[in-house]
């Protein structure tokens, strides 16, 4: 190759926004290891690794969604969604060896609100301002509502039946390793049903710019670095807390929770001022039903498997009323296939309410 063409095709495989987010994931992350190794303090390695959780996390999901003209758009959605969880899997397998699980707990709660509420209500509100109400589909939407609501529902049956103090109280374990397992059956059976009605639009006016080998590459390279500043970022965590006075239940809640995934699906929010909000709409909202019906499943039976603390689906009463109230507005709000801003704003402000009142625990 020579000198002069080597340039050209450099430009054409990477965007700015390419090199800015792959350069500042090198950055962060040898920030966080250096952190981790050299004392700095309570708060600088605890900045370091969350911004490198975040960005690896965002690098994940270039690097699954340059694949998309090879997979089809449904398939790289559901694959997005799913490895682009993989920053905050890794999170709560080392706070659950920690013995973190209201961290855990409350992170996952608060992966679900941040992406219904948060994100959702940014992307409505960025949307409504630009082009006014926009169209969400209104079949799919009641579909994802529905499902939305059965997966959410499963999750705090465990919860219901301990506080409201059932038989089942007393195997909370056995049940939530039942309920766990369903979740993942529910997912697998309809997991082919979300490969063939991905959104049409998938964002890609032209072929994958990343030749094949490049994406895989950097795919594997930012999920392994990932679980490194996953490790560094729980390590970080009970320090940061203690100097910043924060609590286990706000740390998971909005902390973890937007570390994990918020910058990948703020791509929704984007796609929404584009007055693209149907596809908007599916890549925003596939992350808390991945997070449902996979991740919490997988979670509770892993931490048995490996034998960290025991995770089970028994939520405390105010992460259950938290979840119950943000699902119930999003789905009453969705639910027609339209949105605006107004909208938009109240789910922001829901969420602000919400994430205020778990400040002090």
């Amino acid at each position: 190759m020579s000198e002069t063409t080597s340039p050209r095709l450099y430009a054409k495989m990477f965007t700015r926004s390419d090199l800015v987010v792959i350069g500042l994931s090198v950055a962060l992350a040898a920030a966080a290891g250096i952190t981790h190794a050299v004392p700095a303090g309570p708060v600088v390695p605890f900045v370091a690794s969350a911004g490198a959780v975040a960005l690896l996390a965002s690098l994940v999901g270039r690097s699954v969604e340059q694949m998309g003209d090879r997979f089809g758009p449904g398939a790289t959605g559901a694959l997005q969604s799913a490895l682009g969880n993989l920053p905050e899997l890794f999170i709560a397998l080392f706070a659950l060896k920690a013995g973190l699980v209201t961290v855990v707990q409350s992170a996952l709660i608060g992966s679900i609100l941040g992406n219904l509420l948060l994100v959702l209500g940014l992307a409505f509100i960025v949307g409504g301002v630009k082009h006014g109400p926009q169209h969400l589909g209104s079949k799919r939407a009641r579909e994802i509502a529905v499902l939305m609501v059965l997966s959410v529902g499963a999750m705090v049956v465990p919860s219901l039946a301990a506080h409201i103090h059932t038989p089942a109280e007393n195997h909370e374990g056995a049940l939530s390793v039942f309920v766990a397992i369903l979740l993942l059956v529910l997912y697998a059976v309809t997991l082919p049903g979300m490969l063939r009605r991905g959104p049409a639009d998938t964002g890609e006016s032209e072929a994958a710019r990343w030749p094949l080998w490049l994406a895989v590459a950097l795919l594997a390279t930012a999920s392994v670095a990932a679980a490194f500043v996953s490790d560094w970022f729980v390590a970080a965590l009970q320090p940061a807390m203690s100097t910043l006075h924060i609590s286990e239940a706000f740390a998971g809640l909005v902390v973890v929770a937007i570390a994990g995934n918020a910058v990948e699906n703020f791509v929704g929010v984007q796609l929404a001022a584009q007055n693209r909000s149907e596809y908007a709409f599916s890549v925003i909202i596939q992350s808390p039903l991945q997070i449902a019906l996979v991740l919490a499943p997988l979670l509770v039976i892993l931490s048995q498997v490996f034998g960290f603390a025991t995770l089970t689906l028994v939520f405390p009463p105010m992460l259950i009323a938290a979840v119950a109230i943000a699902v119930l507005m999003a789905v009453f709000i969705t639910f027609d296939g339209e949105s605006t801003w107004a909208e938009g704003a109240s789910m922001v402000v829901l969420y602000g309410v919400i994430a205020a009142a778990f400040w002090w625990g």
